[in-house]
């Protein structure tokens, strides 16, 4: 699956997220301009571009974090389930329940491990052992080894790396079918970024996973599927080793060859 800006992509048949000519306006100037494209199910979906392109913007609109910026607002669709996530009817509340996010700086609440994990099921009625689900999350998150014994400490006590992959199991922790990552790994150190990475691996077998990331090596490394922006187009999109090997667009084969960005 190729495109070239504004070539619409076909939908994938097992695509859990579909993009339909999807723009995005701050304040009325353009950000994101018809993008389209499929995130396919229990896959992991890198979007990579260089800097001010709309990755991020793009990232935000598959749960309605945009919402949250005055004066943005988003033409197209963006089905979930086959419903539109922008639909006036749609409860936003309910899709970040669904679809979770992890930012690029950890960002633990100023609360004990145990409580960070525990906070969102918490206010969202759980009630199930939250013990079972605090170290469930922690395990899917391959956290669990490291806290076991300090779960009661601060958060704010861990290394980069530990909140990170506690950010992670945050978001797990809410059950969501699809987990958003915007530049997770940008300010860790390379053995912080291994263990992501290979977190990320483990939990596409039951989540499926859309990453932003400037590092062109991290996405070759763990993505299925690739969407290459440019000043807010997608330029390509395609199955990762065809879009870092034999790319249809020559900006493409430029950016991911280092020639620019």
């Amino acid at each position: 699956m190729n495109s070239t800006p504004n070539e619409q992509v076909p939908l994938a048949d097992n695509s859990i997220i579909d993009l339909q000519e999807v723009s995005i306006f701050y304040s009325g100037k353009i950000a994101v301009d018809k993008v389209s494209f499929p995130i396919a199910k229990n896959k992991i979906t890198s979007i990579i571009g260089p800097s001010g392109c709309g990755k991020s913007t793009l990232l935000r609109s598959l749960n309605r974090m945009n919402d949250f910026i005055p004066g943005v607002t988003v033409d197209g669709m963006v089905t979930y389930g086959g419903q539109n996530l922008h639909g006036s009817e749609v409860d936003p509340v309910e899709v970040r329940r669904c679809i979770g996010m992890v930012f690029q700086k950890p960002n633990p609440f100023p609360k004990s491990i145990y409580k960070n994990v525990a906070w969102g099921p918490g206010i969202n009625g759980y009630k199930d052992s939250m013990d079972e689900l605090v170290e469930q999350s922690l395990r899917q998150a391959a956290l669990w080894e490291e806290v076991k014994d300090r779960l009661h400490e601060s958060a704010l006590s861990l290394s980069g790396g530990q909140q990170q992959r506690l950010c992670i199991a945050r978001a797990l922790a809410m059950a969501p079918d699809v987990l958003l990552m915007d530049e997770p790994c940008s300010a860790l150190d390379p053995i912080s970024t291994a263990h992501i990475e290979d977190l990320l691996f483990e939990l596409k077998s039951r989540y499926t996973i859309v990453i932003v990331t400037h590092n062109m090596q991290q996405a070759a490394r763990i993505s299925d599927h690739t969407a290459f922006l440019e000043t807010g187009k997608l330029i390509e999109f395609g199955v990762t080793d065809q879009i870092f090997t034999r790319p249809q667009n020559q900006r493409t084969e430029e950016y991911v060859t280092g020639r620019f960005g």
